[in-house]
């Protein structure tokens, strides 16, 4: 007889995933609703130069979701089939918002940026070993091998260094440029919902992560891969964008977004060595 977790007497819930479940609920936002009238006036008055890197950043942005919305379902599919319920309610609720930020990108390009070029151009060596090579073969795997392993280079591979240091730093730099100028107040806004989204996802994935280190210890080796094959190309996005813009407008630094980068890793696994909690 199949079981279902709804049908069980006193069963017992991952609080805080449900949290996350709810947060994602109450906080719902729609793309559609952003006005971008003043960010085309921005966008208008901006240098070639300034436009050129913002282009370049929002064009990786924008492929990273949707890779990151295409390559989310076999997890979703991989606790579906292990009866993992509220895993299964908030990865529903995750999918879908990965799906709204894809389309919050390419609303700003298509209405902003207008005729810009084919987006794939700037789409930098090492983002490319992430998004077109390492993401979405550690997610598919787990249609064939649903072990812990597999989800341990998953997980890691999407919220560690996928939302955990390349989002978290193209956000950083988005704030260092918009914010300090006073830019693109329709950008600034949607962006302000996307970071608040990601930082549900990546408080799942480090849940997550925990959980299965605390259960199956032979995994960290697992993760251990994980960093020492992507951090270097994480990194190498930062150091290959800023090397096509030179020199850099808006006053900002290749070095200062390298440490940024290397910071959010290295909170991300002090994270993870902390003692398991449900809480």
């Amino acid at each position: 007889m199949r079981q279902f977790a709804t049908s069980q007497p006193n069963r017992g819930e991952d609080s805080f995933v449900v949290g996350l479940y709810h947060k994602s609920k109450r906080n719902f936002w729609n793309p559609q609703d952003l006005d971008f009238t003043h960010d085309k006036h921005d966008w208008a008055a901006l240098s070639q130069a300034q436009q050129k890197v913002l282009l370049h950043l929002s064009a990786l942005f924008v492929g990273g979701e949707e890779a990151v919305t295409l390559d989310l379902a076999p997890y979703l599919l991989h606790v579906s089939q292990q009866g993992r319920y509220e895993d299964a309610l908030y990865v529903a609720t995750w999918t879908f918002e990965e799906a709204k930020h894809a389309e919050f990108f390419d609303r700003f390009h298509r209405e902003v940026v207008g005729g810009s070029p084919e987006l794939a151009l700037l789409h930098v060596e090492s983002w490319q070993q992430i998004f077109y090579q390492a993401l979405p073969q550690a997610m598919g795997a787990l249609q064939t091998d649903p072990s812990p392993a597999s989800e341990v280079r998953a997980l890691g591979t999407y919220n560690l260094i996928v939302e955990g240091v390349l989002a978290e730093t193209g956000y950083r730099a988005y704030k260092e440029v918009l914010e300090k100028e006073n830019l693109m107040p329709g950008l600034r806004r949607g962006l302000g919902y996307v970071q608040a989204d990601e930082g549900r996802h990546i408080a799942f994935g480090l849940h997550s992560l925990s959980k299965l280190l605390h259960h199956y210890p032979q995994t960290q080796e697992v993760l251990e891969d994980v960093l020492a094959e992507l951090i270097p190309a994480a990194v190498g996005v930062v150091q290959e964008v800023f090397a096509a813009h030179h020199p850099m407008p808006f006053d900002i630094t290749e070095e200062n977004f390298v440490d940024y980068a290397l910071r959010q890793i290295q909170h991300r696994t002090e994270v993870l060595q902390r003692p398991f909690s449900s809480e």
